[in-house]
């Protein structure tokens, strides 16, 4: 798991990215699944990917109203 750069991010179709979303979104489920059952100890990750889902979420909206 990488820090998502908003610039490859908008050069990405709004489908594409909404596929990123649900990706993002079952990996953070998981990684607190697993760190809630002790199976893994990476709490970083845990942020990164919010911080992911937001990016993505952001890059959504801007090319929903035309801004890029």
């Amino acid at each position: 798991m990488k820090d998502m750069k908003a610039t490859e991010l908008r050069e990405k179709s709004v489908p594409e990215l909404e596929a990123m979303i649900r990706e993002e979104k079952a990996a953070l489920f998981k990684a607190r699944r697993d760190l809630v059952f002790r199976q893994s100890a990476d709490t970083t990750g845990l942020k990164t990917r919010r911080h992911n889902i937001a990016r993505i979420l952001t890059v959504i909206t801007e090319k929903q109203r035309g801004n890029s």
